[in-house]
């Protein structure tokens, strides 16, 4: 091993050393609402965040796409901001927003010098209370969605990919579908759909409020029940978890793309949701494998036989599944299938045979930076902060992370690629330039 690499094992062990615990404040209004404050008066800054518990898995498999579409939806306005003036409200005083969302979860936040706290609080509460949803709103935003899956999607090199992973993946649940959903769906629903799908999903018992900065907690307190306190609490969501049929075979298909010129090798894996602790551990397996120039696949396939110009795999893990995700593109003109047996050869290896110590550190390290990194920013703490209460029930969860990580074992990581990846458990799909 070089001095370098040595060397920032080292100062990486001493950051995590001395990484300090995540405090916070949580409580619940009598609405449902589930309040979480985080103090920290290291910069003027505040972040205001509210986590919905809605994503695309909770849409009707005949109007994908609702949960994305209220994305941007409720920027449309409320009965107290026009049409236009959200942004112009956070900017003018200082601040920045933006919303994202996934199978599971849609996350609002704003990002404001701390003096703007108010400000952040009554944005998301009109957001929550008093939204606007008509059919002015319903077909501006349906314009912007559709050149959004125009860009991103449609018109973009394997911008289907994830698509054409989960379709295959996934046949009884709706992991099936991808967010952005389809655009059939949208202009076919009524304002009626839209209006039910936000009284039903955007109420403060299916939500997190996370303030996370500079701020006083007690002050903070009485500005969240004034500006969400009188929201009416929605009805109790019932949520069912719907089971997939295992894999027992090999699955082979081809997806036609015709915005590229080099094909692809791709497979996809069911495995375990969030709140199983293999899903770490699997995600461990998949930085042994491609997670920087010396892991084990991009070593052998684009430095030494030069057969790929890339190649990696990853776990995608959601709520309820996740989904092993490997892929690798050709150099020249490779077999795809060549492509696949090697990178088949490192998982058998990986099956077969305990990673080195010096792999099992720097993975560790590595997820253990990339944790820290992700708590150095106020907005970053209060997603985190967030994604512990709605999916671990356990607003906690963010302590505790770190403790899970170095619990895992190489031989855990050697056993979770023997229970997951194998070939009779998996997708192949071929994805190929379209003429």
């Amino acid at each position: 091993m070089s001095k370098l690499p040595l060397l920032f094992l080292l100062l990486s062990g001493s950051m995590l050393a001395n990484a300090q615990k995540v405090a916070f404040t949580e409580y619940d209004l009598s609405n449902g609402l589930h309040v979480v404050l985080h103090q920290d008066k290291s910069a003027p800054v505040v972040a205001v965040s509210v986590m919905y518990h809605v994503g695309s898995k909770d849409e009707n498999p005949d109007r994908t796409g609702f949960a994305h579409f209220f994305e941007h939806l409720l920027f449309e306005g409320s009965k107290n901001i026009k049409r236009g003036e959200f942004f112009k409200i956070v900017t003018n005083n200082g601040g920045q927003n933006n919303a994202n969302t996934t199978q599971d979860r849609t996350f609002y936040y704003e990002v404001f010098p701390s003096n703007q706290l108010e400000t952040g609080l009554w944005l998301e509460s009109e957001r929550l209370m008093h939204p606007v949803i008509n059919e002015i709103g319903v077909k501006t935003q349906n314009e912007v969605v559709k050149e959004e899956k125009r860009l991103r999607v449609d018109n973009q090199p394997y911008g289907n990919f994830l698509s054409a992973c989960m379709k295959k993946l996934f046949t009884k649940h709706p992991y099936n579908w991808v967010t952005i959903g389809s655009l059939d769906h949208l202009d076919s629903a009524t304002l009626d759909e839209f209006i039910a799908f936000n009284k039903k999903f955007y109420v403060p018992n299916n939500a997190v409020l996370v303030v996370a900065g500079d701020i006083d907690v007690e002050k903070t307190k009485k500005l969240v029940q004034v500006y969400f306190g009188a929201i009416p609490k929605g009805a109790p969501i019932e949520r069912k978890v719907i089971k997939d049929d295992p894999i027992t075979k090999e699955i082979i298909d081809t997806t036609y793309d015709p915005n590229i010129q080099i094909p692809a090798i791709m497979t996809g894996y069911r495995t375990p949701g969030m709140r199983d602790k293999e899903s770490i551990a699997l995600q461990l397996a998949s930085d042994v494998l491609s997670t920087g120039s010396s892991s084990r696949m991009y070593k052998k396939m684009v430095d030494d036989k030069k057969n790929s110009l890339q190649v990696g795999c990853f776990n995608y893990t959601l709520e309820d599944y996740g989904a092993y995700l490997t892929y690798a593109l050709p150099s020249g003109p490779v077999a795809l299938d060549t492509l696949l047996k090697d990178m088949d050869d490192e998982i058998v290896k990986l099956q077969n045979e305990l990673i080195t110590e010096t792999e099992f550190t720097k993975i560790r390290n590595q997820y253990e930076n990339s944790y820290i990194g992700a708590n150095a920013k106020m907005l970053g703490v209060a997603e985190n902060l967030a994604d512990g209460y709605t999916f671990h029930k356990n607003t906690n969860y963010i302590n505790q992370q770190l403790d899970i990580v170095r619990s895992i074992t190489r031989n855990d990581i050697q056993n979770v690629a023997k229970k997951y990846l194998n070939k009779n458990q998996r997708i192949v799909i071929y994805y190929l330039p379209k003429k």
